[in-house]
């Protein structure tokens, strides 16, 4: 692989306080370098602006779940989604939930480089790896699910945060997995047994513990492994009216922790549209976005990410661990190819004493007023949220809308004209009263969409090493053929639509919108230290325990290394 030098770009690259210089970008063996000597390939990227590749933080796209998803929608294999074999790529269908192929190849034509699967069952960790395996191009990682899981809870209930710590830095390492991720606290538990919880202080049955002290004992025990990424939280009461409130509560339970050297923040929560309710039934149902921004505005040790809904043509495929939710959104308005009707297609899931999921196929569409409130709301937050390093933008892939959709929201932030088209004119009035997105003059800049898609996804999740085009960085570079003076609402969506040129470590992937290379890239994995005593007493907890819990052996438990030939660990500071 050639040496490679990218000149005449208009750079944009926030951690390094660059927003639109012309400069060039110097790659040897992979790495950003100060300068290349000798011989080099270049690109001539005049007119053109130039970003670090695109790194997703939150977006379900590989393990059971997700091919269950797959399995479960051949209505979700529209035409122009096909991909067609070349000399260098394979097939690949799906809409809402593309196959692995697809996913590595539409990610690049996006100019995207890392992608991260934010809920792996750890009993279901072998199959997320075997997907990552064969999704081509881009780097992965994976959030293991902590948030019902049994031996959490009894150390939990114990106050017991070494063992709890030495708990989830050994599931860290034997799935090979990224940061801790916790759904619906305490509610998956409950829903074994046909229930739910309401607020941060119920209890989980046969457990005794809260949501409350799940949250501010995988808080502290975070900050003591000093793992890269805060604790990633899909929050309790998702998608209900009025639950703004449960929100701002479960922003205060995390108030008083400390972040590690390194970082200002301790919480993550994901998807936050779906959690920016206002109201208290569906027939007053507003946005309680406004509220959201402000708590942001004023507690950096916060960060969301936007979990914006896309309008479309086709039905998406809801899928979570939160299996009461889906469970309630069935009943709410399932979707089929033949409409929507409550009660069509569901899929309920539970992996022993770790975690649940649920699968619902929904349409999301701008004539019902819920979901055009909801569509303003993700726009809201991110519009009103003053800091572009606390926000960032997603679609909860594919629960509020495919991955691909990235560009029509690009268009809507940098475009007001563009957002008030489809406020306006194709969505129910209600979205225009019940929120405030029309009286918002905010359009966001080159630098703040290269911050929330990229800069402060990398540093928010602790990756150092991607984000940014400094010296020593990755070389994963996306270029578009944008002119930032002369920009309207269609040629930024086409711009980002299609990346000009996309490379990875150095290689070009995507030219002129065309796979021309697909490599497998790395698995990206961390891990937390505690004392080897401490680990040994809570391993002989755990295998006390494994065989009424269990359905395998102990020692088939962890994943072999050789499902991450390419691995990656990234330790905190």
């Amino acid at each position: 692989m050639k040496d490679l030098i990218i000149k005449n770009g208009l750079i944009y690259d926030p951690l390094n306080n660059i927003d639109g210089e012309k400069k060039d970008i110097h790659i040897k063996d992979g790495i950003v370098v100060e300068k290349v000597n000798g011989d080099a390939k270049v690109i001539d990227a005049s007119g053109m602006i130039v970003m670090p590749g695109g790194v997703d933080i939150h977006a379900h796209i590989a393990g059971t779940k997700v091919n269950a998803g797959r399995s479960f929608r051949p209505d979700d294999k529209l035409e122009e989604c096909n991909e067609k074999r070349t000399k260098l790529t394979r097939s690949g269908t799906g809409w809402s939930v593309p196959s692995t192929w697809a996913t590595g190849y539409r990610y690049a034509r996006l100019g995207y480089t890392t992608v991260v699967e934010p809920a792996m069952p750890l009993l279901k960790a072998r199959h997320t790896h075997e997907e990552f395996l064969v999704t081509p191009i881009i780097d992965k990682a994976a959030f293991p699910l902590f948030g019902n899981n049994w031996f959490v809870m009894e150390y939990v209930k114990q106050k017991n945060y070494e063992k709890l710590a030495a708990y989830i830095a050994w599931i860290l390492k034997v799935v090979k997995g990224y940061a801790v991720k916790i759904v619906n606290p305490g509610g998956v538990e409950n829903w074994a047994w046909g229930k739910n919880v309401n607020s941060l202080d119920d209890h989980v049955f046969h457990f005794e513990v809260t949501p409350r002290e799940i949250l501010e004992s995988l808080s502290k025990v975070n900050e003591i492994l000093k793992l890269p990424h805060t604790i990633h939280v899909h929050a309790n009461n998702l998608g209900h009216p009025g639950n703004k409130e449960h929100t701002l509560e479960t922003f205060k339970t995390v108030d008083k922790i400390k972040p590690k050297q390194g970082r200002k923040s301790v919480f993550h929560l994901t998807h936050c549209q779906f959690n920016a309710y206002g109201g208290t039934t569906w027939g007053d149902f507003e946005s309680g976005a406004a509220d959201i921004a402000e708590y942001l505005n004023s507690h950096e040790h916060l960060t969301v990410d936007a979990g914006q809904i896309i309008f479309g043509k086709a039905a998406t495929t809801t899928m979570t661990a939160d299996g009461p939710w889906e469970f309630a959104l069935h009943h709410i308005g399932g979707t089929s190819a033949w409409g929507s009707k409550p009660g069509i297609k569901w899929i309920n899931g539970q992996v022993e004493g770790e975690s649940g999921s649920g699968i619902v196929p929904y349409l999301f569409d701008p004539k019902v007023a819920v979901n055009a409130v909801q569509w303003a709301v993700g726009l809201e937050l991110m519009l009103l949220t003053k800091n572009p390093w606390q926000i960032f933008m997603t679609t909860d892939h594919p629960n509020g809308g495919p991955f691909t959709s990235y560009p029509q929201i690009v268009r809507w932030l940098m475009d007001k004209k563009s957002r008030d088209d489809i406020l306006l004119n194709q969505c129910s009035p209600k979205a225009n009263t019940k929120s405030q997105l029309r009286d918002i003059d905010r359009e966001l800049t080159l630098g703040e969409i290269c911050t929330i898609t990229r800069a402060g996804t990398a540093k928010c999740l602790g990756m150092t090493d991607r984000g940014h085009l400094g010296r020593g960085a990755i070389g994963d570079v996306a270029i578009y053929n944008l002119d930032p003076k002369k920009i309207d609402g269609h040629a930024i969506e086409k711009a980002f639509t299609l990346a000009t040129y996309t490379i990875k470590d150095g290689q070009i992937v995507v030219k002129d919108g065309e796979v021309v290379a697909s490599p497998i890239g790395k698995t990206i994995c961390a891990e937390g230290k505690v004392k080897e005593s401490v680990m040994e007493a809570m391993l002989e907890d755990v295998k006390a325990h494994w065989r009424n819990h269990y359905s395998i052996n102990f020692n088939n438990y962890a994943i072999g290394e050789y499902y991450t030939p390419n691995m990656k660990i990234m330790n905190g500071t």
